[in-house]
């Protein structure tokens, strides 16, 4: 645990008898949200149109980035002003007006950058236009005249302009609503526009695609189910807003399995920076009463994240949010990230609008399914299937889903946070550049003679059911293509992998578990069959061979990884003869002490062409067939009605 100083002086004492779990109450959040807001004052310009934090640039540019650190604390400063019914300190109000009223002036020395299409001022519009229509009584209707149509005027110059096809689409809809009620000129086809095109990209199971494709990540909770709903919220339209909410419940009983026991979200998809606004999509179900979480589990959760954060150093000595996970790590961080960019995370707050006697801030925390006992849980929009295990608190996701490939060039790298087998809350995938060439943790690579790896761009989803889910992909060689389908049975800390290889003779498959991180190297244990990668906490990543990987050995890395400068990923090898062959391993992140050597005879496998039947250690046996027709039978142990699932 290491909280900044700063922050630690800042953070009222906790309150067991209320919040149980995390000690962390509505006081926190607003210390917190206070803190961050006085941190970045020393990094604006006069007149407070600008916030030139520190960091690397983004390409957007100097201007772009000043506008970024206005838009993004002004989100935060708006959720506690309008929590606070405007009973805030003065100075707070004062000087996102003035940044207002200076921004939006043409002659101004720091002016905002115009409107253009595809540009990131944009993006900062709608956080803007949110946060005047939270704080209207507090700030737009105190501006004269003349400075409330600059304001105006400023937004109306993005009438028109071209957005990417994503979450984008929705921040035309949020500038346009915002000048509808003002009185403004506005654009109403806009709004139908972008909340047309966002149901073309609505999967089901409360789940959306950011754009086309299968881009699955945390933008469908901060963004595509966040805006619809504040849109809604500020237009009043209750029939666009019941179906936004019923989405929502559906996506929220599902999505409270993406943390961990000490708060830790998933780490997977870009964007990574933005921390902890993972939690936004929790708050606003209780915000529209559209969550089938008790209030109190909903607190529990979301303060969680935040304490987990914080304890974890963030933000940082200087009170500011720094482009990485815990510590500065730019290769999580994406190219159009600047220095203000972290402040995406601002959305975490917007639980404050809830009144101070709302029941998500006044009842006992309640415990999260985490706390309760071991879950899995089958996720078929993105094709996710999610294992949590009570006693080590940690999350593991199985991606079966989510690829991201629209972005990847036909012979480019694909994207780690997207394309890798397993993601957790207590490991990241190695993300340097070295490391996304060999593509060794989380991923099942054929390997050429000259070590040339197949690459997982595209993936073909089967099915998630139960706790079963499967995919395949196909990489064209120049021997001809590699075709693998895998299919992933979890239970406890253990996913079980089985794939059916199909590729030219003479080359090798490699499956590769998680990679461990920390400050120091981690420690490296490898046996016939296995291999181990431990840490001093007791968390292991561990694999074993079952069938066809008798090869073992681990992959070191240094600032590869945002959990730490130094990791290592172990992995299996084994043979592959030519045509069709059939490998199974056996998965894990945990923190028990793992014997790898005794859970390989402690799990029996048998392989009968495409079908491979699994028996657990209890007696449990799963069935997965991985031919034309693919299909999942699990058969509980000591009897019981069998759970079955086929393409058939």
């Amino acid at each position: 645990m290491r909280i900044a100083t700063n922050v630690l002086t800042r953070l009222p004492p906790v309150d067991p008898p209320l919040s149980p779990y995390t000690g962390w109450t509505r006081a926190h959040w607003e210390a917190l949200a206070d803190h961050l807001l006085d941190a970045v004052v020393p990094y604006a310009t006069p007149g407070f149109a600008r916030f030139r934090l520190p960091g690397r640039p983004s390409i957007s540019g100097l201007a772009s980035d000043g506008l970024e650190g206005f838009a993004r604390t002004f989100l935060l400063a708006a959720f506690r002003i309008a929590g606070a019914g405007g009973e805030v300190a003065p100075s707070l109000l004062e000087r996102y007006a003035e940044g207002l009223v200076h921004g939006t002036d043409p002659g101004h020395p720091y002016a905002w950058p115009v409107a253009a299409d595809c540009s990131q001022q944009i993006v900062e519009a709608a956080s803007i236009a949110v946060a005047l229509h939270e704080t209207r009584p507090w700030l737009f209707d105190r501006l004269d005249p003349g400075e409330r149509e600059r304001v105006v005027a400023w937004l109306d110059g993005f009438a028109g302009k071209r957005t990417w096809q994503s979450n984008w689409v929705l921040f035309p809809v949020m500038v346009q609503q915002f000048l509808a009620g003002a009185g403004g000129p506005h654009d109403p086809a806009a709004v139908e526009a972008g909340l047309d095109r966002i149901e073309q990209w609505y999967v089901g199971d409360g789940w959306y695609t950011d754009g086309d494709g299968r881009s699955f990540d945390y933008y469908a909770g901060w963004a595509l189910h966040l805006y619809p709903l504040l849109w809604a919220r500020m237009s009043g339209d209750e029939a666009r807003a019941a179906r936004y909410r019923e989405r929502l419940r559906v996506f929220l009983d599902q999505y409270q399995h993406m943390f961990a026991r000490d708060g830790a979200p998933v780490h997977q998809g870009r964007s990574l920076c933005y921390r902890f606004a993972a939690v936004a999509p929790l708050w606003l179900g209780e915000l529209f009463d559209a969550t089938p979480l008790p209030a109190g589990r909903t607190r529990r959760i979301a303060s969680g994240a935040l304490r987990h954060f914080v304890e974890r150093g963030v933000p940082d000595e200087r009170g500011l949010l720094s482009l990485g996970w815990y510590d500065r790590f730019l290769p999580c961080v994406q190219h159009y990230s600047g220095p203000a960019s972290p402040y995406w995370a601002s959305k975490a707050f917007v639980g404050l609008l809830l009144p101070a006697d709302h029941p998500a801030w006044t009842v006992r925390e309640a415990a999260a399914p985490i706390d309760e006992g071991d879950r899995v849980v089958a996720m078929p929009g993105p094709g996710w299937l999610v294992h949590a295990t009570r006693h080590d608190g940690i999350v593991r996701l199985v991606n079966h889903g989510s690829d991201r490939a629209r972005h990847i060039a036909p012979e480019g790298l694909e994207d780690p946070h997207y394309a890798r087998f397993g993601y957790a809350s207590h490991a990241a995938p190695e993300a340097g550049e070295d490391s996304r060439v060999r593509a060794v943790d989380g991923h099942l690579a054929v390997m050429a003679p000259d070590g040339t790896v197949s690459r997982r761009r595209r993936i073909e989803p089967v099915a998630a059911h139960d706790r079963f889910a499967a995919s395949a992909y196909v990489d064209k060689t120049p021997e001809g293509p590699v075709r693998v389908v895998t299919a992933s049975v979890a239970r406890g800390p253990w996913e079980v992998r089985a794939h059916r290889v199909t590729a030219p003779a003479g080359r090798t498959v490699r499956d590769g578990g998680y990679a461990l991180a920390g400050s120091r190297p981690p420690s490296v244990h490898t046996g016939p069959g296995w291999a181990r990668v431990s840490r001093p906490d007791g968390l292991s990543s561990v694999v074993v061979g079952l069938h066809g990987l008798g090869g073992a050995a681990v992959a070191p890395a240094v600032d590869a990884n945002a959990y730490g400068v130094r990791s290592a990923t172990p992995y299996l090898t084994g043979p592959h003869p030519g045509g069709s062959a059939v490998f199974v391993s056996l998965v894990a992140l945990t923190g028990d002490r793992v014997e790898p050597a005794a859970l390989a005879d402690a799990f029996a496998v048998a392989v009968d062409g495409d079908t491979v039947t699994v028996t657990y250690p209890d007696g449990e046996r799963v069935e997965v067939a991985l031919g034309d027709t693919p299909s999942y039978a699990r058969h509980p142990a000591g009897g019981g009605t069998p759970v079955r699932w086929s393409a058939g």
